[in-house]
């Protein structure tokens, strides 16, 4: 009878690169931790609040929310619907994000984004689909919620700037990975390309400190998905 294969780890598949093994072992335990304190709506919204502004700009927006609906912590969808448009404008919203705090206030109470033990018992792309429905809401925000709310382990942000560049700084790329490419590339961690995506976040950290180890030469070549010919995509 032949031998079981013993299930590999996630120390065994990162370390079986020898850049994210060396990568692994200057960055130390990996501290990617879920916090699951807020729901996915609060998560969507803030999300939403957040889109090109700075942290310190978008933190004053979402106090005077809350200021709005003291004493809750956070405004739950029915109460957002109910501001008006001159409440949240007041508050610091464009109209162009009231429209996506509205829609996704509305999808939330229909059911659309689910409930928070709803999106618990889901499939990662299952919930990549559902909620980039949502007005204003794209897949690497969904990616996020992924990695840090709901600890899922093999979530792999290819389009993620930090994750492309800590890449390029590990593997001595001249340039940043196409994101296509890095996903190719990232299939030998699957299973563990949350971790992998936090490592090649520290690896900028590193690289401003001064501490990332040199790069292996030669560097790889990234293989490209060929795309699909239209005669092919009719098959």
């Amino acid at each position: 009878m032949p031998a079981l294969k013993r299930p590999r780890g996630r120390a065994a598949i990162l370390g079986a690169d020898p850049v994210m093994a060396r990568l692994v072992n200057a960055a130390g335990r990996c501290g990617l931790k879920p916090h699951a304190r807020s729901s996915a709506f609060e998560t969507l919204a803030r999300a939403i609040a957040s889109q090109q502004l700075s942290g310190i700009v978008a933190r004053r927006i979402l106090d005077r929310l809350c200021a709005l609906h003291a004493p809750a912590p956070f405004p739950q969808p029915a109460a957002v619907l109910a501001n008006s448009d001159a409440e949240l404008r007041a508050v610091g919203f464009s109209f162009a994000k009231i429209r996506a705090l509205r829609d996704l206030a509305g999808k939330s109470l229909d059911g659309t984004v689910p409930d928070d033990s709803a999106l618990a018992a889901m499939e990662d792309e299952a919930i990549v689909e559902r909620l980039t429905t949502v007005r204003g809401v794209g897949r690497w925000t969904v990616e996020m919620l992924l990695m840090f709310q709901l600890g899922r382990p093999d979530v792999f942000p290819v389009d993620d700037f930090g994750v492309r560049n800590g890449f390029r700084l590990a593997y001595g790329l001249k340039q940043l990975p196409h994101p296509r490419a890095l996903a190719l590339y990232g299939e030998r961690w699957a299973g563990h390309r949350s971790a992998a995506a936090w490592y090649l976040w520290r690896a900028v950290d590193l690289h401003r400190e001064g501490a990332l180890p040199p790069p292996l030469r030669p560097a790889p070549r990234l293989r490209r998905p060929r795309r699909k010919t239209r005669a092919h995509a009719h098959k």
